[in-house]
């Protein structure tokens, strides 16, 4: 059956396929840091919804951001701390996620749904650390119609105007 390849090249071919294997099973396997990362995200909803801060604060990093919708909101955790925990909370239900992973970070891109705002678009970086994939920035957003784009905008920038 290998008669023509020689006892170097069939060498040669037995340590090829030898790193491939390692290769295969020793690289962190995306469908499940994948997983865990949509459970991080999710248990970050679910929280939220239930005003659990405790819990929904442990899921970010120390040095985490976390964007707001109004141009002002440019949170560490401290202020968003201060922000989140004298409300009852908030529910987001997902729609639809994306995420990429990129070495040790994910990012992702998720759109959402509140009975306050309908769709929102939420965005950000988890970042793999030896506690699991926390996250390192999270930006809440309306995405805007096209079609609608140029008249909320104009309403924007009437309001910033004053």
């Amino acid at each position: 059956m290998f008669n023509h390849f020689s006892p170097i090249k069939l060498g040669r071919l037995l340590k090829l396929n030898l790193v491939c294997l390692i290769l295969l099973f020793s690289a962190p396997n995306q469908a499940d840091d994948n997983k865990q990362a949509s459970v991080v995200l999710d248990n970050l909803h679910h929280f939220a919804a239930n005003a659990d801060w405790d819990n929904y604060f442990s899921l970010y990093s120390d040095d985490a951001i976390f964007i707001g919708t109004d141009a002002s909101e440019y949170w560490n955790m401290t202020q968003f701390s201060q922000y989140a925990r004298p409300t009852k909370g908030w529910n987001y239900t997902l729609i639809e996620r994306k995420m990429v992973r990129h070495g040790d970070a994910i990012v992702f891109d998720e759109l959402l749904d509140s009975k306050s705002y309908g769709v929102s678009r939420g965005t950000g970086t988890l970042l793999l650390t030896a506690n699991g994939w926390k996250i390192a920035q999270y930006h809440l957003s309306f995405p805007i119609p096209n079609k609608i784009a140029k008249k909320i905008t104009n309403q924007i920038k009437a309001s910033t105007a004053d």
